[in-house]
């Protein structure tokens, strides 16, 4: 039998050597076909790369959508908050307004018994002790809202608190860029300028 074997092996072979046409088309088509699994196996690879892309495209649409419905929530909260901010500081400010014109209220009503008071009455030092009260009383008063008076003639001339108006010779050289007098007295409210006193400076 093995003898057998050998001798058709070799006429295989013989007859491959003796046809070779035969033996370039065998290998042809078994070339062609280990060239379409490889094109099958590529395409398998491509679309599981484009499912893969796919899917990781919606993931982020998904996200994105998500981050966008966020972003107009957290616009419509601030802008909410802003409204509310704005609408309570006006009523701060109006409520501060109400408060001081009702501060200043009793003191209307001073000046209108002082009134009362010096309609028949001829005595100066009355009516100036009357006045003087109310005056303290009124400070006291633009105090308790920290209002407080400029410190002007004999200071230093300061352009951060005092307006010039005028400039008076002077022969006293220490007096030169001092305040020599007040015409109009300035106030601070809670130490910013309310209104700068009007001044006349030495020269």
């Amino acid at each position: 039998m093995s003898k057998n074997n050998s001798n058709e092996t070799k006429d295989k072979q013989k007859i491959n050597l003796e046809n070779p046409e035969t033996e370039i088309i065998d290998n042809i088509d078994e070339a062609a076909e280990d060239g379409t699994e490889s094109t099958e196996n590529v395409e398998q690879e491509e679309m599981s790369e484009i499912d893969r892309l796919a899917k990781e495209l919606g993931e982020e649409k998904a996200k994105l959508e998500k981050e966008k419905k966020e972003y107009l929530f957290l616009m419509a909260e601030f802008d909410n908050f802003r409204k509310r901010t704005i609408k309570e500081k006006s009523e701060i400010i109006r409520n501060a307004s109400e408060s001081v014109l009702k501060g200043l209220l009793p003191i209307v009503d001073d000046f209108e018994r002082g009134l009362d008071a010096i309609k028949d009455s001829s005595d100066a030092e009355s009516v100036k002790e009357g006045m003087t009260l109310i005056y303290n009383k009124l400070m006291k008063f633009l105090e308790s809202n920290q209002v407080k008076p400029i410190e002007s003639t004999g200071a230093d001339f300061d352009p951060e608190l005092h307006e010039a108006i005028a400039m008076v010779p002077v022969e006293d050289e220490s007096m030169k860029g001092k305040v020599i007098d007040t015409p109009t007295k300035g106030y601070t409210i809670n130490d910013k300028v309310l209104r700068y006193a009007k001044v006349a400076v030495g020269q």
